[in-house]
């Protein structure tokens, strides 16, 4: 008789679902399988469509990354059409960008990842949540707390709403920064620097305390899918980056995503999965995320993320699999999203009012945009007519990209849990908080 163990999604975002777990008599892992229900749906959500209309529909396929749902089809009816959009609408767009990114990465951390470290895996359920961290923490609670509700203000002062933005237009953004909101940023921003500090050292601590765990739980070589530019980490602008299980990287124009990527409809899942096309399936199952942009670039781009990459990469290499080294790149993808905030929130640029062109004229083509969203690369090829109404639209979003490397993850670690009975020999520290 085969036994069947089934977790429940702690969110639903973006189609995800559940996990299902077989197990035999003779105490085999059969299979592993992550159900979601996909997105793709929204591809004939758009079709006949004005295109200048699809990114307010996009944003609602996620609650935690529509911005770069609202970002990522712009970029592309810009790409078919020849728009050339103005310096200022450039940086508008990288502000909003990396302040989702950083209130995201904040709440992954300290509201998802934070509780089973502080307590313990194995603590009571009842208590491993963000309410009990914030009553027994109250300090690094508050700090969370203000990270999060700066990226988000600072989310709806760009967008005029930090959920399901509405201020990206083909040719720009509707309008700039007002200069008294913007002041009121750059108030707060040096606390916020700091606030960061802070967290990289609280997350610091848990690597140290968690390593037995991070160097033996989850180790799974796959490839890599990211975005860079000319090397450098970048989550709105740039190309793709294929990182291979041995560290080689391959960069691919992002047009030419076809050349990388191909699909794959397995029998037991109702979501597409993606494999990098070169290798041949299933050897080509790649992860995207925040630990696939960190492998795909070379560098930061900021002066202390890049300090922090290098500090990763002296303890776990230049090309880890460790799937718990995810946390670790998300805080560096963290640093890096406060350092850009705060150089652009100085910029002048921020409040110029010159953020959007009126040379926009709807022409017969295909665009593709991309962008880098908090849970992997989202790519967008949309197909206009000469009226400017969508005639098809292509989505790769972080689910599709994802669902074979988590598959492969989830079998691993099933593995290495009901089989080999690995994490009995595991060293776990005393938990921080009861």
């Amino acid at each position: 008789m085969v036994k069947v163990i089934e977790v429940e999604p702690v969110t639903r975002l973006e189609g995800h679902g559940g996990l299902h777990i077989k197990i035999g008599d003779d105490g085999k892992v059969q299979d592993v399988q992550f159900n979601i229900t996909s997105t793709r749906f929204f591809e004939k959500f758009v079709e006949g469509r004005y295109c200048e209309h699809i990114p307010r529909i996009t944003p609602r396929i996620c609650g935690i990354c529509p911005i770069p749902h609202h970002i990522t089809p712009t970029k592309a009816v810009e790409d078919a059409w020849g728009v050339q959009i103005p310096t200022p609408a450039y940086k508008l767009r990288q502000l909003i960008m990396n302040a989702k990114q950083y209130s995201s990465h904040v709440l992954h951390f300290y509201a998802l990842a934070a509780p089973d470290f502080l307590l313990g895996p194995m603590a009571d359920p009842a208590l491993r949540n963000v309410v009990h961290v914030i009553n027994k923490m109250p300090d690094v609670g508050a700090m969370a707390l203000k990270m999060m509700d700066f990226g988000q203000k600072l989310c709806a002062a760009i967008g005029g709403k930090s959920v399901h933005p509405i201020s990206a237009i083909v040719g720009g953004m509707k309008k700039p920064l007002d200069e008294d909101v913007r002041d009121k940023f750059l108030k707060v921003i040096d606390e916020q620097i700091e606030f960061t500090k802070k967290t990289v050292d609280i997350a610091l601590k848990v690597v140290d305390d968690y390593f037995d765990v991070i160097a033996n739980v989850g180790v799974v070589p796959t490839y890599y899918f990211g975005m860079t530019k000319n090397g450098v980490h970048d989550i709105y602008d740039g190309d793709i980056r294929i990182v291979t299980p041995d560290g080689q990287k391959i960069d691919y124009d992002y047009h030419n995503y076809l050349e990388a990527l191909g699909e794959h409809i397995p029998n037991h899942s109702y979501a597409t999965h993606m494999y990098y096309k070169p290798a041949g399936y299933p050897d080509g199952i790649y992860r995207a995320n925040c630990l696939a942009m960190i492998n795909a670039a070379d560098k930061m781009a900021t002066p202390l993320a890049d300090a922090a990459l290098k500090q990763m990469r002296e303890k776990i290499g230049d090309c880890p699999h460790h799937t718990f080294a995810y946390h670790w790149a998300r805080i560096i993808e963290t640093v890096e999203a406060i350092e850009v905030i705060a150089t652009l929130l100085k910029d002048p640029d921020i409040v110029n009012p010159d953020c959007k062109t009126l040379d926009v004229e709807p022409r017969e083509g295909s665009g593709v945009g991309m962008t880098e969203a908090p849970r992997g690369t989202l790519l967008y090829n949309i197909w206009s007519d000469s009226q400017g109404i969508c005639k098809k639209a292509n989505l790769l979003v972080a689910t599709n990209h994802n669902i074979a490397g988590i598959e492969k993850t989830l079998m691993h670690v099933a593995k290495q849990v009901f089989e080999d009975n690995a994490l009995a020999g595991l060293k776990l520290p005393d938990p921080w908080i009861k």
